[in-house]
């Protein structure tokens, strides 16, 4: 498995995986019609695009092979009311393939993470995670992420909530 940086030329990828991954992940669990609207809107090559060229956001992709496997969407100067750490950088996004979990890939793409936010300057990094992913919630628990609050979320028409978890990057260099 190897991490690196996306570029520009990953956005239709990213576009595809990304949205690919979403969908599986919570098509079960919300409204089809909330899905419909939600992810051509999130997860398109022009707005892959255009994260891509934001100066605040870094993509890290996990690959195997030359296949995607997981990615990581990091944003420096973004925060959260919730985050009352110092130089808060966000974990926008953070998913891992199916196939891929129970591998040791979440850890190594979260040790990534973590070290791209400190190269940002972040000292705290936080998330905004579905209230109902027992799953992720358990695992950033685990990785040493506490609940600081929580947010809204809008998922086509549905407004939910997601925890807020934040951590210090000086605890885990």
């Amino acid at each position: 498995m190897t991490v690196r940086l996306a570029t520009l030329a990953d956005a239709a990828r990213i576009s595809s995986f990304a949205r690919d991954l979403f969908d599986e992940s919570f098509a079960p669990h919300n409204d089809p019609r909330d899905m419909a609207m939600y992810l051509p809107v999130a997860f398109n090559e022009a707005r892959q695009t255009l994260e891509l060229t934001d100066s605040s956001r870094r993509y890290l992709l996990g690959e195997h092979d030359g296949k995607l496997a997981a990615y990581a969407l990091v944003r420096a100067g973004s925060t959260d009311p919730a985050v009352i750490g110092p130089h808060p950088v966000e974990l926008e996004r953070f998913y891992v393939d199916a196939p891929w979990r129970g591998q040791g890939v979440a850890q190594l793409m979260m040790q990534r993470v973590m070290q791209l936010a400190r190269e940002l300057g972040g000292e705290t990094l936080w998330l905004g995670v579905w209230e109902q992913n027992p799953r992720a919630i358990q695992f950033y628990t685990k990785l040493g992420f506490v609940d600081v609050g929580s947010h809204p979320y809008l998922l086509g028409t549905d407004w939910q909530t997601d925890r807020v978890m934040a951590q210090s990057l000086r605890e885990h260099g």
